[in-house]
């Protein structure tokens, strides 16, 4: 008989504890960005497609550098990439803080501008730090834990993700713009001093000497080569790309829903509040079997939720669909993550999660623009409408062209990969 399911497996490790504080902390300083700086360039320009040029800023500079970043996360230490590069990320939330400054005039100046620049530089640091702290994950924790340590990635994250912009909406409405930046400052630092808590991990050694040129052609064949993996970073990237609505709600808060940035913050936490509860559930009954179609029908109800959420007028009905969509999400979510782990070598993970960053941490940004983009020239309403059309069709696409994918049992591929 096989052991019984331990649902805290992984919160045992004192290591993996730190890490997950210092995620939290990051995740949290990411989000209130987000809220804080789409808020601002809106209030300033009251222009939908200014929201996605924010978008479009991180994510040109992330793709570039993501591909070098994954080589560096399999060849450099990766506790030492994660501590560079957070550093630049609070340098990035010092100078978006000082433009607040009465005495200085950067954004009276030269518009908003400034931010874009500054946006661009977090793109950079992200290409670094997504990898790496992906690929850390996995040197934590056994491997026979990996979905349990997914699971619980994913609930910190979207339990910072809830804090993070319900803070950053509150304290920009109550306490103003400067005080907001300056919690991101604090908590940027903390990550910072967390992640010194967690032992050295040597690199996994591997059999081969490669340039940076085959490192990275050997990690996109490897993901291109194998249909499951190919299939679920495929299908989530496209339903981030198309069906997200999250750049728009600033326009929704301020406009339709007529709930100011506090309205705003609750409405940026509804999503990842849903993703908490499905995380807690998934944690005690986790989705071994028929994964597969768990992932197609999750995504079916996201870009549902997303139709519904863009007919909505009334504020709470609104919020209970942007909390169904994070549900949703989730299961995508620790799914796809739960796949990454089991099916990427260890020497490879850097690269591998390199990629899976550029797929789906890119598509958030290029969602943003093309949000904003489609809001512009076919209007708000329909725009998401559309989205959450495409996301539906897309689904069936996969459906029926990458049926190892729809045929999915992590339980089976846990037993194939157990070593």
């Amino acid at each position: 008989m096989s052991a019984p399911h331990q649902p805290y497996a992984s919160l045992q490790i004192k290591d993996f504890r730190w890490y997950l504080l210092a995620r939290m902390c990051l995740t949290m300083a990411w989000q209130m960005q987000g809220v804080i700086v789409g808020w601002q360039v809106y209030e300033f320009t009251k222009d939908p497609f200014a929201l996605g040029l924010v978008g479009l800023a991180e994510v040109l500079p992330f793709i570039v550098t993501s591909f070098y970043g994954g080589h560096a996360a399999d060849t450099i230490e990766r506790k030492k990439l994660v501590l560079v590069f957070t550093t630049l990320y609070l340098f990035c939330a010092v100078c978006l803080m000082s433009f607040t400054f009465p005495f200085v005039h950067v954004l009276d100046h030269h518009n908003v501008y400034p931010i874009y620049i500054i946006i661009a530089i977090t793109g950079i640091a992200r290409g670094f730090v997504a990898p790496a702290i992906t690929a850390f994950l996995a040197q934590l924790i056994p491997r026979e834990l990996y979905s349990n340590g997914v699971t619980w990635n994913s609930n910190t994250w979207h339990m910072a993700a809830v804090a993070g912009p319900a803070a950053g909406g509150l304290l920009y409405g109550f306490v103003g713009i400067t005080a907001a930046y300056a919690i991101v400052c604090a908590l940027m630092f903390s990550t910072l001093i967390l992640f010194l808590f967690i032992k050295r991990r040597p690199l996994p050694v591997s059999d081969k000497q490669e340039t940076i040129f085959e490192s990275l052609t050997t990690g996109i064949r490897f993901v291109f080569g194998n249909q499951i993996m190919l299939g679920a970073l495929s299908l989530d990237m496209f339903a981030v790309l198309f069906g997200g609505a999250v750049a728009m709600l600033p326009v929704f808060a301020s406009d339709i829903l007529k709930v100011g940035p506090e309205g705003l913050g609750v409405m940026r936490a509804a999503p990842f509040f849903g993703s908490i509860i499905m995380g807690l559930f998934i944690a005690h009954r986790p989705p071994m079997n028929k994964a597969g179609k768990n992932l197609l029908i999750a995504l079916v109800g996201f870009g549902s939720c997303m139709i519904l959420f863009a007919l909505s007028k009334n504020f709470y009905l609104s919020l209970f669909l942007l909390f169904l969509s994070g549900a949703f999400d989730n299961i995508s979510v620790i799914i796809r993550g739960t796949i990454l782990q089991l099916i990427t070598p260890d020497h490879m993970r850097g690269r591998v999660s390199a990629i899976n960053s550029i797929f789906i941490g890119s598509s958030n940004e290029m969602g943003a623009f093309e949000s904003g983009a489609a809001a512009k020239f076919m209007g708000l309403v329909p725009s998401v409408i559309f989205g959450g059309v495409m996301t539906i069709l897309i689904v069936g696409f996969t459906s029926v062209f990458a049926p190892k994918l729809r045929a999915l049992s992590l339980r089976e591929l846990h037993e194939r990969n157990k070593i």
